[in-house]
């Protein structure tokens, strides 16, 4: 007889970072739909590999065995050892992964290269038949996630669909397969081509908000500069490169952009060049009152879902690690009315350019 064990939501579950009045849950219908399933199989004695937990939902639920949960972003891992108390494994890079795997339980990310990077890295760190359970939301399916796992892990099944979610099985039939990730890609105004890890924002070409913002760099006597949610290190490179004598630092709440941006300053500035590094959340870990500048490219989104909190929170983290009289410059769509938001946080703000899409403004603390 299979031994099953109840799996369920913790309705105690918290998002990270915490606000007052918390309209959004910690989970949702696939993350319900997951343990459903996983409530149905032997899971005693499995090896279990947990990617892309947005909060803990499926760590949490599954800590009675042995398993792993693997994530790219700080939020997520941080939601998840705070929901569970520091119980569950995690890890942020995908090759510290530890083998073999005989279950893997994932959620699709919204990065399709992503998701394909992380199966190809898997690959090499599964047991042949292992079992895949995925789980997503029916208005995120897309044909290239089955793609992929037809590819690179085998032919797939779905379920019924329940609650606007459904699952995707797959065992594992195919031979490990190399990762053509990271990548490297010529920027127009760059003379070296810049690496890219599979997640990071704008991975194939300069975002245009940021190509905006750099043709926009503001004049001044910089010596602490701050690139926040800086993606490939982009906008910090082009900063250093116009104020040479700055110290530059750069924060992400993705490992694989930190990773990226580390490589790249690198590239053009070689080791000894003052830059330091964060994985973090906003601007976390930098001391307040340090930073005379900070460059953003705010996202306005937090996995699937499109939210002004990060931006919000973003520049609250900005006030606070600006120098009296620093500043912050932002690019932002102009339907995102962030002038508004600025001139509430900061008391004041001023639009520098904008165009058809977008707007440079700037606060002063």
């Amino acid at each position: 007889m299979p031994v099953t064990y109840p799996l369920s939501i913790n309705p105690t579950l918290k998002r990270y970072p915490p606000r007052k009045r918390e309209l959004l849950q910690a989970w949702d219908s696939a993350d319900e739909l997951l343990l459903e399933h996983l409530s149905s199989m032997d899971l005693v004695d499995r090896k279990i590999l947990i990617m892309n937990d947005s909060f803990g939902a499926l760590g949490c639920a599954l800590q009675p065995f042995a398993h792993t949960s693997v994530s790219d972003s700080f939020v997520s891992l941080r939601a998840t050892e705070l929901n569970s108390k520091g119980k569950v494994n995690t890890i942020d890079r995908l090759d510290q992964l530890a083998g073999p795997y005989d279950l893997v339980v994932a959620r699709v990310p919204r990065n399709l290269s992503y998701f394909e990077d992380q199966l190809c890295q898997f690959s090499h760190h599964l047991k042949p038949g292992a079992d895949l359970v995925i789980g997503y939301m029916v208005k995120y399916q897309t044909k290239t996630a089955f793609d992929l796992l037809n590819r690179i892990i085998g032919p797939t099944t779905t379920s019924l669909a329940k609650k606007k979610a459904r699952l995707i099985f797959a065992k594992y039939k195919k031979s490990p397969t190399p990762s053509p990730y990271p990548t490297k890609v010529v920027m127009d105004g760059f003379p070296e081509p810049f690496l890219n890890h599979s997640n990071v924002f704008s991975r194939e070409k300069l975002d245009i908000g940021a190509r905006f913002l750099l043709d926009h760099l503001p004049s001044g006597d910089y010596r602490s500069i701050l690139d926040l949610g800086c993606a490939n290190g982009v906008i910090g490179i082009a900063a250093k490169r116009h104020f040479p004598s700055a110290e530059l630092i750069f924060t992400d709440e993705s490992r694989m952009a930190i990773q990226s941006a580390e490589v790249n300053f690198r590239t053009y500035f070689g080791g000894e060049a003052l830059a330091k590094f964060h994985f973090t959340h906003c601007a976390d870990g930098v001391a307040d009152e340090s930073v005379d500048l900070v460059l953003c490219n705010p996202p306005f989104h937090q996995g699937n879902t499109l939210t002004d909190v990060i931006a919000q929170q973003m520049f609250e983290a900005a006030k606070r690690v600006l120098v009296p009289g620093g500043k912050l410059r932002i690019v932002g769509n102009l339907h995102l009315h962030y002038p508004a938001t600025l001139a509430r946080i900061f008391g004041e703000s001023e639009v520098i350019a904008k165009n058809q899409k977008f707007a440079i403004v700037d606060a002063i603390k």
